[in-house]
């Protein structure tokens, strides 16, 4: 028996002797109950069914994973009606919605069969009214079902709850009162929507990624993990202090992208595992889906925007690239500085991706078995996601991570022509250069390089691409990242020690993973790339291995690389970073960085 279903096996004889103790408080709940109703019935002509129904939410389940003493979560069985069928030759709707998904795709996986019906179990209540024939802009989610939040379960406010003396409860939990630790894929009531990664040729034949707890849409999840990376957790939050209802899901009215990024080649088997392709169309896609109650939601969002960076006025003012009206505009004069020349701004197209995992193929990409993978995300999160190893049937995973912003400088339809001239600089987030300044690196300096560059390949009429993504102090966090400066400092600084030093504080030199990096280049159809703003040899091995082809590699220029940062950068060449400059031993041992109490060096 391996490591992993002696894990499976402990957890389940934890559960089963969960199940009896709850099911033995749960006896006494109902007894309770019962004479409660029993004494109601004597007053009131109204006859409560629900008290008899054998679906009753009150009667336990004995294959939900349960904390005794608290209310189960109802299946919705067979006994409450499936969701209206518009009549037709076979009775059978051709109109979308989650019935017809299940008709049209079948079961999760190969092994498993569909209900004997064919449909899946009304656990969404009824349909929104039906369309007044005016349509929103995102195809055919109607006005109708917009003004109800597009389906959303109740108002967009938090229900307001009170005590025994009528009081608001600020504590009373919107939770079903009964926990559900975690899942089995045999247990009774669990039939994921199906999703085949990599399908296609429509999001609709590969399926929608649901990884929602709210309580209708808990059996049929086929993902793991919540919505919205480290940010969830603040959601959280938000619904721990009654500011948000737990069952809360967004109107997703007019949030559509504003511009279109089109399937390409990469979307379709195994080049991306780290986001979903398909992200950016729910909206559209799952319409009718998400408005009878599947918790479909967008992973990827697109918008407009201008890029307003001051070293590009100076860029500009130097004559580095005109202003076109298109690409480069004029930024308008602030009424606070009168007649003072406010510079530049770049016209862009960007998009937010947040990660969802293919657990196979990031497995595959790290060259490790999915099963390693599965049990050092369970372990190292300290048990925070226990279907990793209960729910070996699900492979996709929704982890608590920052994602990427895309910046797209000129027309993004062109990146799928095969002439198209294009310029990328992949770029790792580092707040304390990027946004504060700070020159113990060149990640800001090479990030406004990357950016001029890219102005410069879209006023050609090619396309400049920045794909920025958080990874903060090589996924090492700025908590290392901070410590390492502090180690450096204290210990002469040399380019020498550069690595070492990261090493000695975290346990490796980086943890970036960059073989997941050109996944956000094969969204974007990128096929090759004629300048590469980059001179990690990483990237570069990463991108050239996933089937990109580079032409041109540009290191940072000499005069843009600030004195305190040579450390960094000579430490990088000798280490194997892309450099026209060769770096000695002897050099690199003479490269020394500021101390602490210099202003310069």
């Amino acid at each position: 028996m391996s490591e992993l279903q002696q894990v499976l096996e402990l957890l389940k004889k934890l559960d089963n002797r969960q199940e009896e103790l709850a099911a033995q408080v749960e006896a006494l709940k109902l007894s309770s109950t019962s004479c409660q109703c029993n004494h109601t019935h004597s007053h009131s002509p109204t006859n409560h069914q629900s008290n008899s129904s054998p679906s009753s939410p009150s009667t336990p389940n004995p294959n939900l994973t349960i904390v005794p003493g608290l209310d189960t979560i109802s299946l919705h069985g067979g006994s409450l009606p499936n969701s209206p069928i518009p009549s037709g030759g076979n009775g059978r709707s051709n109109s979308g919605g989650v019935e017809q998904l299940r008709l049209s795709r079948g079961s999760f996986s190969q092994s498993q069969s569909n209900t004997s019906t064919g449909f899946l179990p009304s656990v969404f209540g009824t349909s929104p009214p039906a369309s007044n024939g005016t349509s929103t802009p995102y195809g055919n989610l109607s006005l109708e079902a917009a003004t109800h939040g597009s389906g959303a379960p109740g108002a967009l406010s938090p229900p307001e709850s009170k005590d025994k003396e009528g009081n608001k409860d600020k504590k009373k939990s919107g939770y079903p009162s009964r926990v559900v630790l975690t899942t089995y894929p045999s247990q009774a009531g669990i039939h994921p929507i199906p999703l085949k990664w990599g399908g296609g040729p429509t999001g609709r034949e590969r399926g929608p990624v649901v990884c929602s707890r709210i309580k209708s849409n808990l059996q049929i999840r086929n993902s793991i993990g919540a919505h919205a990376g480290s940010y969830s957790i603040y959601r959280a939050l938000s619904i721990a202090m009654g500011q948000l209802r737990t069952d809360w899901r967004p109107d997703l009215t007019n949030t559509h992208p504003p511009f279109v990024l089109p399937p390409t080649d990469g979307w379709f088997g195994d080049k991306i595992v780290s986001f979903d392709p398909w992200g950016a169309m729910s909206q559209e896609i799952w319409a009718k889906e998400y408005a009878e109650g599947l918790d479909v939601r967008p992973t990827i969002s697109q918008t407009k925007a201008h890029i307003k960076i001051e070293e590009l006025d100076v860029l500009f003012r130097k004559g580095e690239f005109p202003i076109d009206g298109e690409i480069v505009i004029k930024s308008p004069e602030l009424a606070a500085f009168p007649g003072v020349d406010q510079g530049i701004e770049i016209n862009t197209y960007k998009a937010a991706i947040d990660p969802v995992w293919y657990l196979p193929g990031v497995a595959a990409r790290l060259g490790i078995e999915e099963s390693s993978l599965r049990r050092a995300l369970f372990e190292d999160t300290g048990g925070m996601y226990p279907e990793l190893l209960t729910r070996p049937d699900i492979k996709i995973f929704l982890p608590p991570i920052g994602g990427i912003t895309l910046y797209i400088i000129g027309d993004p339809a062109k990146l799928q022509d095969p002439n198209t001239e294009v310029t990328c600089r992949p770029h790792d987030s580092c707040s304390g250069s990027d946004v504060f300044g700070s020159d113990i690196c060149t990640c800001r300096p090479y990030l406004i390089f990357g950016i001029s560059e890219a102005v410069k390949c879209a006023q050609r009429g090619g396309v400049g691409v920045i794909a920025y993504l958080q990874r903060e102090g090589r996924s090492l966090g700025e908590v290392i990242k901070y410590m390492v400066y502090n180690r450096r400092k204290r210990g002469g600084d040399t380019a020498a020690e550069y690595f070492n030093n990261t090493e000695k504080v975290a346990g490796v030199k980086d943890a970036r993973h960059q073989v997941l990096m050109p996944d956000v280049l094969h969204f974007l159809g990128i096929k090759r790339i004629d300048n590469l703003i980059s001179m990690s040899n990483m990237k570069y091995d990463a991108i050239v291995g996933s089937g990109i082809e580079v032409i041109n590699r540009y290191e940072i220029p000499e005069e843009l690389i600030p004195a305190d940062s040579r450390v960094e950068i000579d430490a990088k060449i000798q280490s194997g970073y892309f450099s026209k400059k060769e770096m000695t031993d002897e050099l690199v041992k003479a490269t020394k960085g500021r101390d602490w109490g210099k202003s310069n060096l």
